[in-house]
């Protein structure tokens, strides 16, 4: 298997590294093949521009996701873009390591989605969830935070009865599954900042643990398009 690690968190020595670093360990012992994408380490741009096209069909207005598609297919974007679109493409599975910032993916990272997933290719009309562009390839989001676990359950201060995963849903559901991958249920590490080293030991090995039994991590339910319309209305 082919394994792309998206890692994005700003100190080559933090907790989040060592799980991302664990990840590689793990999976490369047992096999697979794994590359990294260490998006601080290699200052990947973030913003979304009309600098991210060599050319452009409409000079005049930018339309991102309509110059996207065009670019693709006319070899227009840009070499960084398409060498991650080269990673994805080559992965079955993408892991993604990263903390948590404001409820939600370091900016980096976010961009590096806004750049890269590209209409088209990755998704386009009716090409979304089951039919999107991504299918067979699984994604697992692997993340760290500093509040305590109870915190965000169902009914903590941040759960607001959707925990972690509902938290991150314009990430799981929004990106990942929306483009048709198979999503499954992140792993979070919890207070990460203030815990005791024996406590981050454990997770590491909870960690390893997963990813030698990755094929038994549950997937997240996605919509189901047999559910809606043409127009993606529910069939009642």
């Amino acid at each position: 298997m082919n394994v792309l690690i998206v890692h994005a968190h700003p100190e080559p020595k933090s907790f989040c590294a060592a799980l991302k670093d664990t990840a590689v360990e793990v999976l490369s012992s047992i096999g697979h093949e794994v590359f990294v994408s260490d998006l601080y380490q290699m200052n990947f741009n973030p913003v979304a521009s009309a600098q991210d096209f060599l050319a452009r069909e409409n000079p005049d207005y930018l339309s991102y996701a309509l110059e996207q598609r065009r670019g693709l297919d006319a070899g227009n974007l840009k070499s960084d873009i398409q060498e991650e679109i080269s990673k994805v493409k080559n992965a079955d599975l993408i892991i993604f390591t990263f903390p948590i910032f404001w409820m939600s993916v370091p900016a980096i990272m976010k961009g590096w989605i806004d750049r890269v997933f590209v209409s088209g290719l990755f998704y386009g009309g009716k090409r979304i969830y089951g039919k999107g562009g991504m299918q067979g390839k699984k994604a697992l989001v692997c993340t760290t935070l500093g509040g305590r676990e109870y915190m965000f359950g169902n009914d903590g201060i941040h759960g607001q009865l959707y925990g972690v995963a509902g938290m991150l849903r314009p990430l799981l559901q929004g990106s990942f599954g929306y483009v048709g991958m198979d999503v499954l249920e992140p792993f979070v590490a919890y207070h990460v900042p203030y815990i005791a080293n024996k406590d981050r030991e454990e997770i590491i090995l909870n960690w390893r643990q997963q990813l030698l039994a990755i094929d038994a991590i549950p997937i997240m339910a996605m919509p189901c398009l047999d559910s809606y319309d043409d127009t993606f209305k529910p069939i009642r």
